[in-house]
C-alpha cells in the first residue's frame, strides 16, 4: 500500500480501470506518451537521455498491476471482512514485539516529533506487517505501467496520469539523489516502498536519516522508518494527546452523503450532537468532528473521528483504512502495556 499515505494514490485506484491498449509495450521508452517524459527528464533535472530511455526501455508492463488497482480492498470488502484483515492476534503480538525491539527509538519520536508511537507501530503494521512485506514488483515497472498504460473511462484520467508520471519522475530523482539503480528498487504494486510505504515523491519529502548515519533508509532500517512516519504525520499537523474518534449512537440512519466525507472536520460535537450523535465519552462539546459508517457483520457502527483521524487518512483516504490504523494502534498499545507494565496513555 499504500505513503503513502501517498495518500491519493489508492483513493484513485478505487476506480474501474482498463489499459487502453491490448497487448504491453516492451519498450516504455518507445511508447507514445514516453517522448515528452523524457525530454521533461533531461531537459528540467538534467538527466543524460541515454540513461532515462535505458531505464524505460527496461521497464516491463505489468498486468498484475492493472488488475489489482481496479480492485482496492478498501472499496471491494465491507467493514468487518476489511478489520480481519489489518486486525488479528498475531499483527497485534507482531506489534507489540516491534515496540520492544524499537521502544528508545520510539519515545525519541514521540518526544522530536509529538506522534504517538501506538500509531507509529500500527501504521508500519498494516503497511508491511512490521517489514515482512515491503513488496516485490519493481517499482520502476509499477510507476510506467501506471503513469503509461492504465487507463479508465472517467473523466480523472487526466489527473491519475499526472500523479504516476510525477511518482515516476520522483522515483528518478530519489534513485540519483541516494545513488541507488532505479532499475533495483522494489516495492508495491502501486509503486510504495520500504517499511512504511511511501511513494517516491513522499520518500524525498519526508523520509529522514533517524539514526545518523547520513543515509535515510526506510526499506531496511526500521530506525529511518520510524522516524520518517513521525515526520510524516508531524508534518501534516498530528495533535499529541487528542482524542482520534469515538464510537456514536444514532436512533435513525443518516443520508448517505452526511458520512465518510473524509475532510477537515468542521462539525462540532456539539452540532453533531443536535443531528443525533451520541457519545458516552466526555469531551469538549467544541471539539470538531466528522461522522463516519461502517458495515458491522450484523448491522452498522457509527464513529466520530476528529482532526487526528483525518490525519491518519492523509496516509490513505479511506475511512477503513484510517479506522482500521487507529483500532490496531489500540490493541497493541493495551497489549504493550501490559507486557511492558506501563499503561500510561499518551
Amino acid at each position: 500500500m499504500k505513503t503513502h499515505l501517498a495518500t491519493v494514490l489508492l483513493s484513485l485506484a478505487s476506480l474501474m480501470a482498463l489499459p487502453l491498449a491490448t497487448h504491453s509495450h516492451a519498450d516504455y521508452s518507445t511508447h507514445p506518451e514516453a517522448a515528452e517524459f523524457i525530454d521533461s527528464m533531461v531537459e528540467k533535472h538534467q538527466f543524460t537521455r541515454e540513461d532515462i530511455v535505458s531505464w524505460l526501455s527496461a521497464a516491463q508492463y505489468q498486468e498484475s498491476i492493472v488488475k489489482a488497482m481496479s480492485r482496492p480492498a478498501e472499496k471491494v470488502k465491507p467493514w468487518y471482512e476489511y478489520r480481519k484483515h489489518f486486525i488479528s492476534d498475531r499483527r497485534i503480538n507482531g506489534g507489540v514485539e516491534f515496540w520492544q525491539q524499537h521502544r528508545e527509538t520510539l519515545e525519541q519520536a514521540e518526544r522530536d516529533f509529538g506522534v504517538d508511537p501506538a500509531i507509529i507501530v500500527s501504521i508500519i503494521g498494516v503497511e508491511t506487517n512490521y517489514g515482512s512485506n515491503t513488496g516485490s514488483y519493481k517499482v520502476v515497472d509499477a510507476l510506467s505501467t501506471l503513469a503509461f498504460d492504465y487507463y479508465t473511462y472517467t473523466e480523472k484520467r487526466a489527473s491519475r496520469k499526472r500523479f504516476f508520471t510525477a511518482e515516476l519522475e520522483n522515483l528518478f530523482l530519489l534513485a540519483r539523489e541516494q545513488k541507488q539503480n532505479p532499475l533495483e528498487l522494489k516495492g508495491s504494486y502501486a509503486g510504495a516502498m520500504g517499511l512504511g510505504q511511501f511513494m517516491p515523491s513522499s520518500y524525498r519529502a519526508y523520509a529522514v536519516d533517524y539514526d545518523s548515519d547520513q543515509f535515510a533508509d526506510i526499506w531496511t532500517n526500521p530506525t529511518d522508518a520510524i522516524g520518517s512516519v513521525a515526520n510524516y504525520f508531524a508534518e501534516h499537523k498530528w495533535k499529541p494527546g487528542e482524542t482520534v474518534a469515538v464510537r456514536a449512537n444514532i436512533n435513525s440512519d443518516p443520508a448517505e452523503e452526511t458520512v465518510n466525507k473524509l475532510i477537515r472536520p468542521t462539525l462540532s460535537l456539539a452540532e453533531l450532537d443536535q443531528q443525533g450523535y451520541k457519545i458516552m465519552q466526555t469531551l469538549s462539546p467544541e471539539t470538531k468532528a466528522f461522522p463516519m459508517r461502517f458495515t458491522a457483520k450484523y448491522g452498522n457502527e457509527y464513529w466520530l473521528g476528529m482532526h487526528n483521524f483525518y490525519v491518519i487518512s492523509r496516509y490513505n483516504p479511506r475511512t477503513k483504512y484510517a479506522m482500521a490504523v487507529f483500532q490496531l494502534s489500540e490493541l497493541i498499545r493495551q497489549s504493550n502495556c501490559v507486557k511492558a507494565d506501563d499503561c500510561a496513555q499518551p
